[in-house]
């Protein structure tokens, strides 16, 4: 048995993760969803539900990986003591490989975006009109190009690819979106988009609709369900405190996403202020890959010179968010192959590749018809189940004793906390009925 991989430092742990977490969702989802859901009245709601249901989720997961130190098959085969436990593992493999084929795609796009403010640097015209063109060859080879990028940082293993990498990447994140604010924020148009992102509608908090959109944006931001954060959590020491070293990751991603919040509704106000559409015909807000690809791209268009400047950091920053959360989902796979089959790591990963490029090229060919239905099946569909289904492992199958004991690993005195006063019944009855509740709504 090789030996496993540790992260070194709590704040590797944290960033890592929480680059896990900040991916385009919270940098293109959660911006529109707020204005569009009452502004800061949708903040709120998201910070309550973010605590009230996506951590306790996160906590599950990360203890379960820590007790176990294994992927995600072998760690609820063992909680579970059934083949029923590793089918939910093998399950969530395979839905995380599918998430990572769609957005190793956009992934691509926002590699090509970036190629392209490089390239209009210089001037060279036919180069950018194929970037910026929907073909298939440049959609295949930027795929190519963003997943082989994860591969190498994967390829690393834990201490020198995926924390490595994090602890470089995430702070140049938040740098860069640092300075795009300030500078957008000085921009004509860009006081209306402040007060759109931040005056609160309290009409609209208890909409149905509304909770049901911050309740999907706080799960899939934390990149829950799908083995992430297990997977993770099994590479963290037996010294750490879970339930605090949950908290900052929580924390860091609720503040990008809120961040990133303040980068891109006062541009979307200042593109409306040069002439850009930003509304679409029914009167919402244009959200999504219409927001990054068409309506940020006229924006940085309408500031003349120094728009390409800004359009190549942001790009670079769309590059940096999606990478950081690729990573996270490439190595749950190798993680099992590698723990589980006794493949090398070399090879695991690169098989995985293979096979999740595979998957992208059927969706590029098939473009229409599959890419919106890949992205429902797994993120709409699959992710809330396993988390339910978490839920239930963490509450109902393992022994709370063995919780106990794990939790104390990193802080000898957790049963007196307020956590452990709140946390298991609260994993075992009320987030697996909110999640069923939010799951059948958002089905039928």
């Amino acid at each position: 048995m090789a030996m496993r991989g540790e992260f070194s430092s709590r704040i590797g742990f944290i960033l890592a993760a929480a680059g896990s977490a900040v991916g385009l969702g919270n940098i293109w989802g959660f911006p529109t969803q707020v204005a569009s859901n009452g502004g800061a009245a949708f903040v709120l709601v998201y910070l309550l539900l973010a605590f009230v249901l996506a951590y306790p989720v996160l906590m599950a997961e990360l203890i379960i990986g820590r007790a176990n130190r294994s992927n995600m098959v072998d760690a609820l085969g063992k909680i579970s003591n059934s083949s029923l436990g590793r089918a939910t593992g093998i399950w969530g493999c395979v839905t995380v490989s599918l998430i990572l084929a769609f957005y190793a795609i956009v992934g691509g796009w926002m590699l090509a975006y970036f190629a392209d403010a490089g390239v209009s640097m210089v001037g060279a015209q036919s180069v950018s009109d194929w970037l910026m063109g929907f073909s298939v060859p440049r959609n295949m080879i930027f795929c190519a190009i963003f997943l082989t990028l994860t591969s190498m940082i994967v390829l690393g293993g834990v201490k020198s690819g995926i924390e490595k990498w994090s602890v470089r990447l995430m702070p140049t994140l938040v740098i860069i979106i640092l300075l795009l604010i300030i500078y957008v924020s000085f921009q004509p148009g860009a006081v209306e988009g402040w007060s759109a992102y931040l005056v609160p509608d309290f009409s609209r908090v208890m909409e149905p609709d509304l909770l049901i959109s911050a309740m999907g944006q706080a799960f899939f931001s934390m990149s829950l369900g799908v083995g992430t954060m297990l997977v993770y959590g099994s590479y963290v020491s037996k010294e750490e405190n879970l339930p605090s070293i949950g908290a900052s990751v929580a924390l860091v991603d609720i503040g990008v996403a809120i961040i990133a919040g303040m980068l891109i509704i006062p541009s979307m106000y200042v593109a409306l202020h040069n002439g850009v559409e930003i509304f679409s015909p029914d009167g919402a807000l244009i959200e999504g890959d219409k927001l990054i690809f068409t309506v940020l791209p006229a924006l940085f268009d309408s500031i003349g010179s120094v728009g390409l400047f800004i359009s190549f950091a942001f790009f670079a920053l769309m590059v940096i968010a999606a990478v950081t959360s690729s990573i996270s989902m490439l190595e749950v796979p190798v993680a099992y192959m590698v723990e589980s089959r006794g493949i090398a790591r070399n090879k695991a990963v690169w098989l995985m590749t293979a096979i999740i490029f595979g998957c992208s090229t059927i969706i590029i060919l098939n473009f229409d018809s599959l890419f919106g239905l890949v992205i429902a099946a797994t993120t709409q569909w699959s992710q809330p189940l396993l988390g339910l289904v978490l839920c239930i492992f963490a509450g109902w199958v393992w022994r709370r004793d063995s919780i106990l004991q794990e939790l104390k690993s990193g802080s000898p005195d957790v049963q007196h906390t307020l956590f452990w006063k709140i946390w298991p019944w609260y994993v075992r009855f009320v987030c697996p009925v909110v999640i069923a509740v939010m799951f059948a709504r958002s089905v039928l």
